[in-house]
């Protein structure tokens, strides 16, 4: 398998919520029915870097609520799709929306409801501690769990593998400059 031809054809990231995004934990108090959830702010940080490289971001969640809402809209996701419980056709109407093909999507999920999204999508990636079936359908497992920065690990794999890694690092590397130079 050609990785590098396969992950230069990825233009969306796409990604379940509860498990991947957060640790799969849903809080509930305070006299409130909302839910309270907790995200990795590497997580964030890996969302923006798509953004600044033109990669388009997707959460395609069977979940609602405020909290993923909130936490999708401040990072500025391009495309929320909550409350679905079929990511294949989640997958496929994210395809229609951003005016890709399925291989051109890069998932991260995982539990069994995300298995549709990994057969529709180019690259389906796995957090560590996702369900046995999820890392057995899955291109990629990763070694960070979810809601620890399994986003930015899956994201700078795919930034490594393709040589844009050095693009995104630039800027912090001027920092270093004069020191090199000493």
């Amino acid at each position: 398998m050609d990785w590098l031809e396969k992950c230069n054809d990825i233009k969306v990231v796409a990604f379940d919520v509860d498990g991947t995004l957060t640790d799969g934990s849903i809080g509930y108090g305070c006299g409130s029915d909302d839910d309270i959830k907790f995200f990795n702010i590497k997580d964030g940080k890996a969302i923006q870097i798509c953004r600044s490289l033109g990669i388009k971001t997707a959460a395609v969640t069977g979940r609602g609520g405020k909290a993923n809402q909130k936490r999708l809209t401040e990072l500025k996701v391009d495309l929320i799709l909550d409350k679905c419980h079929n990511k294949r056709e989640g997958m496929l109407q994210l395809c229609e929306f951003f005016e890709v093909q399925p291989h051109n999507c890069l998932f991260v999920g995982d539990d069994l409801i995300d298995l549709s999204a990994f057969a529709t999508c180019g690259i389906a990636v796995a957090v560590a501690d996702a369900a046995q079936e999820v890392k057995d359908y899955a291109d990629w497992i990763l070694d960070t769990p979810g809601g620890r920065g399994a986003l930015r690990e899956a994201v700078e794999k795919l930034l490594r593998i393709t040589g844009r890694w050095e693009e995104v690092m630039k800027p912090y590397r001027e920092f270093f400059k004069d020191k090199a130079e000493k």
